[in-house]
């Protein structure tokens, strides 16, 4: 298929100005624990977007915008719940414990350097999406980082989220940095910051080591308070800091 031009910065830059107003007002909502650990139904909107309604409305905007230029935005994940991050982690704790007979302190040192412990997860909030270009046909794994770099399928898509997504709010927020801690780099994963700026910010107040220390799953027995504050400190908060 034919790319089309990108759009050109001048009219980013007016789209910009003209968010501007609403992208920095944040929402005073207090959000319960329940909800921020994902273990709360919440109000989601769009088919195959499932995202709370404001962040769904700017990623309908932007993916307009990115069709426009050939790129169409495809959610792969978007919200999801305490119950799916748990089943997730503990396939990942069995696999590497009983498959691959890893001890469990190393098993869980793996899974976090992608998969987030239950209740931590960032899109337990509906702001944050794991999407790619739906134009491109990819075997096997997308969200694999080298198919987003040199000639791999997802170069055009990068490019253009790395010139336009934050026009629309959406921040990358496991960036390529060699000083940066926790989960590793992901070039497909964004958040809609007028949103999950002030939910980390809640989430950051509450007391989130001495809860997940009670949670019940495989493998959440052997965590300890030394290794949860330190993934809370690495995983969970050391991320682009324009989401802080």
């Amino acid at each position: 298929m034919q790319r089309r031009t990108f759009i050109n910065r001048s009219s980013s830059a007016a789209l910009a100005l003209a968010l501007a107003p609403t992208f920095f007002i944040q929402e005073d909502t207090e959000y319960s624990i329940l909800e921020l650990m994902g273990k709360e139904d919440i109000e989601l909107y769009g088919k195959d977007i499932n995202l709370r309604k404001e962040a769904h409305d700017a990623f309908v905007e932007m993916k307009k915008a990115a069709y426009k230029d050939g790129i169409d935005l495809k959610i792969v994940s978007s919200f999801r719940s305490y119950d799916r991050q748990e089943a997730i982690f503990e396939r990942k704790y069995l696999k590497y414990t009983d498959d691959d007979g890893m001890n469990p302190t190393d098993a869980i040192d793996k899974i976090i350097e992608y998969s987030t412990i239950p209740g931590t997860s960032r899109h337990h909030w509906g702001t944050d999406i794991d999407v790619v270009d739906g134009y491109r046909k990819v075997d096997g794994d997308v969200l694999v980082p080298h198919k987003y770099e040199g000639e791999g399928p997802y170069v055009d898509f990068k490019k253009w989220m790395d010139e336009n997504s934050e026009t629309y709010g959406f921040f990358l927020v496991y960036t390529n940095e060699a000083k940066r801690r926790g989960f590793k780099y992901e070039p497909w994963h964004y958040s809609y910051a007028p949103l999950s700026i002030p939910m980390l910010e809640q989430f950051r107040s509450k007391n989130i080591a001495s809860i997940l220390i009670r949670e019940d799953f495989y493998g959440a027995e052997n965590f300890t308070m030394s290794f949860l504050k330190s993934y809370i400190q690495n995983n969970i908060l050391d991320i682009n800091r324009n989401l802080l």
